[in-house]
């Protein structure tokens, strides 16, 4: 006998439908499963049997053969545990055929029949629908992340006789309510007003939230770098259902819990130990890593000089293109990475130049070697390099007027994302503009541009730095609420780019 059950499986943060083939045929108790599986996959023969019997079936003594097709593509993962132990049950006329060949089938098998819950189950869930399929038979545990897809109606089973209950149609299960797209606005978390003083660095993340830019913090130890690091997505917009969508099937490809549809941006800070795999994503089946995690939202990186220096060259695709492509012998697979970087780092190796009460012990060849370990291909995709400098134990100690919160800053975020919004189209930001762009919305006066030319000529910038600069200085704009580049604007974009100055005037 021979029975086919519709399943899934995903591709980078895609998924596709996998038809499960089962054939039961006379001779010696065997059970092989082709197609391409990985070692997975190939132990889901002892899952299946024992949770068949577990379950009160009998498993038939004959060969079993299992064909996973399309076979050429490779099958990895536990979710074709249920399709292949109903697709041996309906090869024994167990319930009937026919509603089997309406609905898609995952999920795992815990030894006693009971059903485990899998990754990449939203991506499956998009794919089932686009398919036109009837249901989808999922375990309860993915019941809600799956019911983020409207208009697919849902089977989550608890156990393996349940889902053949529901087939034979002697069980029906309980309705899911999807859960309710709720952007948190404002964002909960750390407020700007927990920092004291820092007005110059606390200006130049505003900027950096308006427009996206990525930007690098530098300053001693104790000066306050992660804790302004950390009250960034308070200034961002929520997400849109759209960009919600989009970061919660890669969280889901990932294998991450999910429960309701949050409007929160990730914020992702990894050690300075990781890998460069686990940073852009990779493995023998490409998995995204962190710059992928952090799509829509912040990756932070602290102590940047710290992260091996091959690790952090990886970024360049990524920071320029907002997507990593990582290719392996068997598929290449690209994954979105449209992150905001936020770095911060030591401005000596010491750690204190520049500070006011410390004396710094670096030599200036010291100090350079410090700040080599960042490239300059790297250094130019930032946009903003901002100084922190240490407080005095009186600016600590003294009574100040209260600082300014988030949501008041959050406010000018918004205001000049919505201009950039009307201009560019959609939810583009200052920090993605092309070059046409930026010839068309970054105009110059005379004034300006000489600025600018004495800049470049001094400091001998790159052409993207360049415009790095001129974007910089239309956000700049667009907080102010002026259609045009004016020379303070263009001035203040200037002054974020500490690290293009000498060792010697720097910090």
């Amino acid at each position: 006998m021979l029975a086919k059950v519709s399943s899934a499986a995903v591709t980078g943060i895609d998924g596709f439908i996998v038809q499960v083939e089962v054939d039961l045929s006379p001779g010696l108790p065997v059970f092989s499963t082709v197609g391409l599986p990985d070692a997975a996959v190939r132990e889901s023969k002892d899952r299946v049997v024992a949770a068949v019997r577990n379950s009160g079936f009998d498993f038939p003594v004959r060969r079993v053969t299992v064909n996973l097709s399309p076979a050429d593509v490779k099958k990895e993962g536990t979710a074709f545990d249920l399709p292949i132990a109903l697709g041996v049950l309906a090869a024994e006329e167990r319930f009937p055929v026919e509603r089997l060949a309406r609905v898609a089938v995952i999920g795992e098998l815990a030894l006693d029949g009971r059903l485990r819950p899998v990754r990449g189950v939203l991506p499956i869930a998009l794919a089932v629908k686009k398919m036109g399929f009837e249901a989808l038979v999922l375990p309860a545990a993915n019941a809600a992340e799956a019911a983020v897809v409207a208009g697919l109606p849902l089977v989550p089973a608890s156990h393996l006789t349940d889902t053949v209950g529901y087939l034979r149609g002697e069980w029906t299960p309980a309705p899911v309510v999807a859960p309710a797209f709720s952007p948190a606005d404002p964002p909960n978390g750390p407020d700007f007003s927990d920092v004291k003083g820092q007005l110059f660095a606390k200006r130049a993340l505003e900027v950096a939230a308006a427009g996206g830019h990525n930007i690098l913090m530098i300053g001693p130890p104790g000066s306050g770098k992660t804790m302004l690091a950390r009250r960034i997505p308070g200034l961002l917009p929520p997400l849109s259902f759209e960009e919600a969508i989009e970061t919660r099937k890669i969280h889901s490809v990932a294998g991450m819990a999910l429960g309701a549809l949050l409007g929160d941006r990730p914020f992702r800070s990894p050690h300075h130990t990781i890998s460069d795999v686990a940073l852009v994503g990779g493995g023998s089946v490409p998995r995204p890593g962190e710059v992928s995690l952090a799509h829509t939202g912040i990756l932070f990186l602290d102590e940047l000089p710290e992260f091996d220096r091959h690790v952090l060259e990886v970024l360049r695709q990524p920071l320029e293109e907002g997507a990593v492509t990582v290719s392996r012998a068997a598929q290449s697979v690209t994954f979105p990475a449209g992150f905001t970087l936020v770095a911060a780092m030591n401005p000596c190796p010491c750690g204190y130049q520049g500070h006011p009460e410390r004396e710094c012990v670096c030599t200036p060849f010291q100090i350079r070697k410090y700040r080599t370990k960042i490239s300059g291909p790297l250094l130019d995709r930032i946009d903003l390099h901002v100084e922190v400098p240490a407080l005095r134990l009186a600016e600590l100690t003294e009574e100040a007027p209260a600082a300014e919160n988030s949501a008041a800053v959050r406010r000018r975020v918004l205001a000049a994302r919505e201009r950039q919004s009307a201009r560019l189209g959609g939810a583009a930001v200052n920090a993605r503009m092309g070059s046409k762009d930026v010839r068309t919305h970054c105009k110059l006066g005379e004034g300006s541009k000489k600025l600018l030319q004495s800049v470049v000529a001094r400091l001998g910038l790159s052409a993207r730095s360049f415009d790095r600069i001129l974007k910089v200085a239309r956000t700049i704009a667009d907080l102010a609420g002026s259609p045009d580049l004016k020379e303070e604007h263009v001035a203040e974009a200037v002054g974020y780019r500490a690290l293009d100055r000498p060792v010697v005037e720097a910090v």
